[in-house]
């Protein structure tokens, strides 16, 4: 039986690991061939032997212009189109307000904000009119946690951007929608707290407000980026399905 995706070519930003990586594997796993970026090339490097096949690693940072030129160009020579698009790149560390810093800013929204606009923006040729853009935001974009601020609002300027979108590309068809997942267990976790104790408590505030009483899996939001790449989703446009267990919703 044919994949939902069979046939088609997308595009994994961040795909070295976690939700990126979950949400390839579930991509090829649907028949399409997919391209992975990343910064760390032994990260990607591992990604390809996992999947095996259908799969191409390219070595770049979402925030550098530069590096996406190259992505893109090397998909156009290779593939000539892309399909789908799931914007995934992204990170954050935690700063509470007075102790924000300059940098701490630039970052975050570099890749967050900057990094996601530009790598839509250039993917644009090379998507067919029906195409589907996927962005990767996060529940904080609508909840109030203590010392996310910063990244916060990047993930409530993503999910703007695909209402704003949705009306730009109503003439090509092509569908853009954001998926916001709530506490997934991802590497990104272990970054969160600067001992094991710390990270413990994190996690267990994390699960604590989730109504299904656990965290999410990285497999589960692949589906979900699946579901919104496939023509299952052909009447879905400029939403934000939240794959959070309940955690935003009650």
């Amino acid at each position: 039986m044919a994949g939902k995706l069979e046939g088609k070519i997308a595009l994994v930003t961040g795909g070295s690991s976690g939700i990126g990586l979950a949400t390839a594997q579930n991509f090829v796993n649907e028949g399409a061939y997919v391209y992975i970026t990343g910064r760390r090339q032994s990260e990607l490097d591992k990604a390809v032997k996992k999947i095996g096949s259908n799969i191409t690693a390219v070595r770049a940072d979402a925030s550098s212009l530069a590096d996406l030129d190259r992505l893109f160009a090397q998909i156009k020579t290779e593939k000539g189109r892309l399909d789908v698009v799931f914007a995934n790149a992204g990170g954050g560390e935690l700063a509470p307000l007075g102790a924000i810093t300059e940098e701490h800013y630039d970052k975050t929204f570099n890749l967050n904000v900057k990094g996601l606009l530009f790598t839509v923006q250039k993917a644009l040729p090379l998507i067919p009119d029906g195409g589907s853009i996927i962005l990767n935001a996060s529940i904080v974009s609508i909840k109030g946690m203590a010392a996310f601020s910063v990244y916060s609002a990047t993930k409530a300027a993503v999910r703007s951007f695909a209402r704003s979108w949705t009306t730009d590309l109503k003439d090509r068809k092509i569908r853009v929608n954001v998926i916001s997942p709530g506490p997934i267990k991802t590497p990104i976790l272990d970054g969160l707290g600067q001992t094991d104790e710390e990270r413990k408590g994190i996690t267990d505030y994390l699960t604590s407000i989730v109504p299904l009483g656990r965290m999410g899996q990285p497999d589960e939001i692949g589906k979900a980026a699946v579901f919104l790449a496939s023509s299952d989703a052909s009447f879905i446009a400029g939403v934000e399905l939240f794959v959070d267990g309940g955690a935003a919703q009650v």
